[in-house]
């Protein structure tokens, strides 16, 4: 960024940090020892105490107060600026409440004088001008304290990255053979054959992240294929969209898949030319494999969750959104926050299924849980709401859509429109259920046809019960119409709904796949980033992780470049953004959609200090130099959580 502005926050220590050698500071972080502070209006000041214990905790340290001559008072999310004088103190405001484990308590006051006497209980304030973007901190520096510093050299700092949209384990990769690099059958199968080596009959062999648009051989992956080299092994290889994936003939005969075989429904069996199963399964009629498949132990995915978050933090990131847990994963993601091991921010979203029971579930396990912005951990955990599906893949033309798909860029799929995963009527009853109880909902929608839907099922229910601040998103959002860009701009603007959660990132990783799918028509609408911002919709940016790369870089350079992995623009640059808007859809819009934008995603006073440091400015850089940016330095809740072995900053 051409201005570098840094906002350093706090840590979690009680050794103060301050960021050096950039173009502006917003703010000064400070020590808490018997300080007396004369605040001015449109200043403010920001202290945080030690974490919770769990139990019952009053925090009794500000002896008195005056009137604020401007602004207001603020203990956490609660103004206290009209409450009597003598009951503000903290130990009256937050007598009762009890931390979770690693809360720190945050008080802020604008335009206030204050007098501190009793800082036992405090480690650390936040010091700074909200107005003019400057603290006072030779003053604070000489009087109160000697902080760490660290020389960020000139270097680019934006705040930490977000991802929107990202199934958030790598235990996959650690585990099971990687398949998105390979650029034929032959190499699939090679692949295979040397995993069969190492296994006993009937183990099985996973893989994922095949795209028969790399293949030189441009088909699918079949069963026969596999079988020559696999014969006593099940094997199952996911698809990189996640939609479709490939059995072998051994997991075919386990899972009881003939050619009298039925599809099930809103699923394919695909099938060769004689009517029997070729192997790829799609949508509904995977899980009649997958089902089979033995799961991961309780140790594979501790380490392939612990992989991720390292992982997160060397590309700059710090939260993410996961957008449908798996059995287990919220119980892993405690574990990990408990054992402070967790080093991302987490939105997590819990799977609605396909009916009514099945959302009624979902909605009984919402309800164990605090909702956003209640979290767990001060801001690193949040049980976000639910994931609802209503339709399949543009890549594997299930996705809903007004005009059939194209098989080949040119040829149409037949009559093939895809199909809704939901029927609509049962979408407006699960959509309902949530949101008349206060909860968030994101719903899948690539095809034009879903998203009209989704939308509209979306403003149906918030005029029969307007309710601001629940945020539904629309996720993925490909090729919108422009009735559904309008009722999205609506939505934003009346109810603080109606977000697309978007991957940039599709039209470089399976952007080839796409251009045999879409068509021309739906290419020039693809994912139509000009166009929201001339309407005021805000979007976020996301990787779809396993089908794409997270790394949030890729999905900063697809939103300008538009470009596929083979250097082609089938879906040209009329939509294209530049990199401060692309910057806006990883950082602050992102944080709305976590409901985290009052904390992170911004770089402005008494913020959390999630940042990330650059080896150059993104503002001033080619676009294409984009994905090619290295994290130096990341830090999260003003704690450093990477630090590249080839950055010479220094902290001292």
């Amino acid at each position: 960024m051409s201005d570098r502005n840094v906002t350093p926050d706090v840590p979690q220590s009680a050794q103060p940090l301050c960021l050096s050698n950039v173009t502006k500071r917003f703010g000064h972080v400070v020590a808490a020892s018997d300080i007396n502070l004369n605040v001015e209006a449109g200043e403010f000041v920001t202290l945080l105490g030690p974490s919770g214990s769990g139990k019952s905790t009053t925090l009794s340290m500000v002896a008195g107060f005056e009137r604020p001559t401007a602004g207001r008072i603020r203990i956490g999310d609660r103004d206290i600026t009209d409450v009597p004088t003598h009951k503000r103190g903290l130990g009256m405001v937050l007598q009762g409440y009890a931390p979770h484990p690693g809360d720190y308590w945050r008080f802020t006051v604008d335009g206030l004088r204050m007098l501190f006497e009793d800082f036992a209980r405090v480690e650390t304030a936040f010091f700074g001008n909200a107005a003019t973007a400057s603290g006072s901190p030779q003053y604070l520096m000489k009087n109160h304290f000697s902080p760490r510093v660290l020389d960020l050299h000139g270097l680019t700092v934006t705040p930490g990255l977000i991802d929107t949209h990202c199934h958030f384990d790598e235990t996959s990769v650690l585990y099971d053979i990687t398949l998105s690099e390979v650029t034929s059958i032959k190499d699939v199968v090679e692949l295979v054959r040397k995993k069969a080596a190492t296994l006993k009959p009937g183990e099985w062999i996973q893989g994922a992240g095949w795209d028969e648009s790399k293949f030189a051989e441009r088909r699918y992956v079949t069963a026969a294929d596999l079988d020559a080299v696999a014969p006593n092994n099940p094997v199952w290889l996911q698809h990189t969209t996640g939609h479709y994936g490939v059995a072998n003939s051994a997991a075919l005969r386990l899972a009881k898949i003939t050619a009298e075989t039925k599809d099930p429904e809103a699923g394919i069996i695909v099938r060769d030319a004689h009517g029997n199963p070729a192997g790829v399964l799609k949508e509904t009629a995977m899980n009649l494999v997958y089902k089979l498949v033995p799961p991961y132990t309780h140790d594979q995915r501790r380490n392939g969750l612990l992989r991720i978050m390292a992982d997160f933090n060397k590309e700059g990131m710090t939260a993410v959104k996961d957008p449908g847990m798996e059995p287990g994963a919220w119980q892993l993601y405690e574990e990990l926050l408990n054992e402070k091991k967790s080093t991302v921010r987490i939105f997590a979203l819990v799977r609605g299924g396909r009916t009514l029971d099945s959302a009624r579930t979902a909605f009984a396990e919402l309800q164990t849980r605090p909702k956003p912005p209640i979290s767990l951990g001060d801001g690193m955990l949040f049980s976000g709401g639910v994931k609802l599906f209503m339709d399949g893949s543009g890549g594997g033309r299930t996705a809903w859509v007004y005009e059939p798909w194209y098989k080949n860029a040119t040829e149409l799929d037949g009559t093939n429109t895809g199909y809704p995963n939901i029927e609509p009527p049962v979408y407006h009853d699960m959509v309902k259920l949530f949101h008349d109880a206060g909860y968030h909902v994101s719903t899948h929608a690539v095809g034009d046809r879903a998203i009209d839907t989704v939308v509209d099922t979306y403003a149906a229910l918030l005029k029969e019960k307007p309710t601001k601040g629940l945020r539904h998103g629309i996720i993925h959002a490909n090729i919108p119409t422009d009735h559904a860009i309008d009722a999205m701009a609506q939505l934003q603007r009346d109810y603080d709904a109606g977000y697309p959660e978007t991957q940039p990132p599709f039209m470089w990783w399976i952007g080839n796949l796409y251009a045999t799918s879409f068509g021309p028509k739906r290419e020039a609408r693809l994912m139509p980033y000009k166009t929201y911002s001339r309407k005021n919709i805000i979007w976020t940016g996301g990787s779809d992780f396993f089908v794409d790369p997270f790394p949030a870089r890729y999905g900063l350079w697809s939103s300008v470049v538009r470009k596929t992995q083979t250097g082609e623009q089938p879906f040209g640059l009329s939509e294209s953004v530049d990199i401060h808007t692309a910057l806006k859809s990883y950082t602050i819009w992102a944080a709305h959609q976590l409901f985290l934008e009052n904390r992170v995603g911004s770089l402005e006073p008494g913020k959390d200090a999630d940042l990330a440091v650059w080896d150059r400015d993104l503002y001033s850089i080619p676009s294409d130099q984009l994905k090619d940016l290295k994290c130096q330095l990341t830090l999260l809740h003003g704690q450093i959580v990477y630090k590249s072995s080839e950055s010479s900053l220094s902290m001292n």
